[in-house]
This record gives structure tokens, C-alpha cells and sequence, in this order.
């Protein structure tokens, strides 16, 4: 009998083509964390590396899918028969604006405050601390288009007349409450949702389906908008549209409401960007660059323990 060539002189192990994987390696169990941690380090390197024009578009993709998640929130919370009891508002909001971020991860887009799990590459010394900068900017920038046309789009569908003006009166509530926040309330906020929003993409990193991704999203999601706490690319489209309302609604809309543009004096665009966007924004990558990213980074990644 001939020996095996093959298993007599094994070729060196770079010079061996790949083999298909075999069976018995497939699983369908979840990633555990210091799986995640190397996947969440390779995907940040790509998105920050990645051409800036696809990167804006998906960014704007990105507003506008949140946006989509918040016209959800205000329709299902709009109760034209009177209050719903805070709680099951909250619930419903949440549960709704969940839609955004499924789209997001699902469909494919590029949102800021995911983004700010990037920090994870540059701790390991995968990126400069520029291109980090170069992501958060552009896609925070193509996310503010995208919520902004949203915005401008939904003014022109006149749906916040429906319900005889119930839509519209619920969306001059939600933002004039964000623009009447005080500044540190609104970065404690920001640090809070964001949070919990990166935690969501992190569990993200664990699925191998497009279900086990919806079922990571909805939790965290449903728990920062019930909670109230503030998202500065869902600000983008939820304030905006107050603004719009509240300077282009005609008679009839104030009238059927019962109310009057004076009645909404904090809902200012000088308020929208100092006393909620730049506090939330701030809070934001507080939240999920270092109280998700870095320390995940520190737990999974630094010195190489994911190697060990």
C-alpha cells in the first residue's frame, strides 16, 4: 500500500487551500461576548474606512429610518378620545420606534449613535482617532439630512391634521417638552439612551439571524423610549416637525386643537440646537463610546484577551 502523500508530507499550513468547513463546526448558538467583542472591532474598522460617499447616503438612509420610527411613536400615542395613562404610552412609543433601528441593522444604514461603539477599533489601535471623527461626522451630518427631509416630507402629507388635529397636537407636546429641558437633565438623558441603544447593536453582534437581531433591538429600544430618555438623531425628526407645525399650520389646525403657536414658546430652532441637540449629542457618546464601548474594549479586548 502507497502511503498517503498528503498525510506523509503535509504541506505547510499557509500553502494549504482551505477546506470546506465541516459539519459537525456549525452552530446555531448565539456569539458569547468575547466572540462579539472581535466582531463589533472588525465591523467599526470597516464603517470607518468605508468610502465617504456611501457613507453619507447611509446615513441619510439612517435619518430617515429613525424618523420612520418616530412618526410611528407619535401616531400610536396619539389618543384622540383623551390621555392614555403615561405608562402604556411610553410602552406603545417604545415598542413602535423600535421600527427605526430594525431598519437600521436590518436593511442597512449608518446611524451616529451605533457608530459610537467605533471607539472600540481605535482603543485597539485598528484605527486613528481621526478616522473615528471622519465616521461620527459624516454620518452624523447624513443623519440630520435625512431626519430633516423626513420631516419636511411628513409636513407636506398634512398627517398631523388627522384625528382632527389630534397627531399634530401630540407632536407639538413631544417637542416642545425636549426643547424645555435644562441642559445637564439633557445630557444625563443622552448618556442614559445611548446606552441602551448601543447596547441593542451590541447584542446585535451575538445573532446569526435577522431574527435573533429584531428580538436584541426591541428590549433596550422599548426601555429608552418608555423611560424618556433623549436620542439625538430621533430629536432630529421629533422637534423639527413641532417647528414646522408650529410655523406653517393654518387656522383651522390651532383652532380645532385649541391651542395657539404662543403656547409653544421654548420650541424655538435656537433651542432645538443649544438646549437639546448639543446636551443630547454630548450625552449620546458619553453613553455608548464610553460606557458601552470602552468598556467592553477594557473587559474583551485590551492585551489581547480575546486572543488568549
Amino acid at each position: 500500500m502507497i502511503p498517503n502523500a498528503t498525510h506523509a508530507n503535509p504541506a505547510p499550513a499557509e500553502n494549504r487551500p482551505a477546506s470546506p468547513p465541516s459539519p459537525a463546526t456549525f452552530s446555531i448558538d448565539a456569539f458569547i461576548p468575547p466572540e462579539m467583542a472581535i466582531k463589533a472591532e472588525n465591523v467599526g474598522v470597516k464603517k470607518a474606512t468605508m468610502g465617504w460617499r456611501n457613507t453619507l447616503a447611509l446615513a441619510v438612509l439612517a435619518g430617515a429610518f429613525i424618523a420612520l420610527g418616530a412618526v410611528f411613536a407619535t401616531t400610536v400615542t396619539t389618543s384622540a378620545a383623551g390621555q392614555l395613562p403615561y405608562g402604556v404610552a411610553r410602552l406603545l412609543a417604545g415598542l413602535a420606534f423600535c421600527l427605526g433601528l430594525i431598519l437600521v441593522v436590518v436593511a442597512g444604514a449608518e446611524l451616529f449613535t451605533g457608530n459610537n461603539l467605533i471607539v472600540m477599533a481605535w482603543a485597539d489601535r485598528q484605527l486613528p482617532f481621526s478616522k473615528v471623527l471622519r465616521n461620527w461626522t459624516l454620518v452624523y451630518a447624513g443623519n440630520f439630512v435625512g431626519a430633516i427631509a423626513t420631516a419636511v416630507v411628513m409636513l407636506l402629507t398634512l398627517q398631523y391634521t388627522f384625528s382632527g388635529g389630534a397627531v399634530g397636537l401630540n407632536a407639538l407636546t413631544i417637542a416642545h417638552a425636549k426643547c424645555s429641558l435644562g441642559f445637564v437633565q439633557a445630557v444625563a438623558l443622552g448618556i442614559m439612551c445611548n446606552a441602551l441603544v448601543c447596547l441593542a447593536v451590541w447584542l446585535c453582534f451575538s445573532a446569526r439571524t435577522t431574527t435573533d437581531k429584531i428580538l436584541a433591538i426591541i428590549f433596550p429600544i422599548t426601555a429608552f423610549v418608555a423611560a424618556g430618555f433623549e436620542h439625538s438623531v430621533a430629536n432630529m425628526y421629533f422637534i423639527p416637525i413641532g417647528l414646522l407645525i408650529k410655523a406653517t399650520a393654518a387656522p383651522e389646525f390651532w383652532a380645532a386643537i385649541g391651542q395657539r403657536a404662543a403656547d409653544y414658546p421654548n420650541l424655538t430652532w435656537a433651542n432645538f440646537f443649544v438646549a437639546n441637540l448639543l446636551p443630547v449629542t454630548i450625552g449620546n457618546i458619553i453613553g455608548g463610546a464610553v460606557m458601552v464601548g470602552l468598556v467592553y474594549w477594557f473587559i474583551y479586548i485590551r492585551k489581547g484577551l480575546t486572543k488568549a
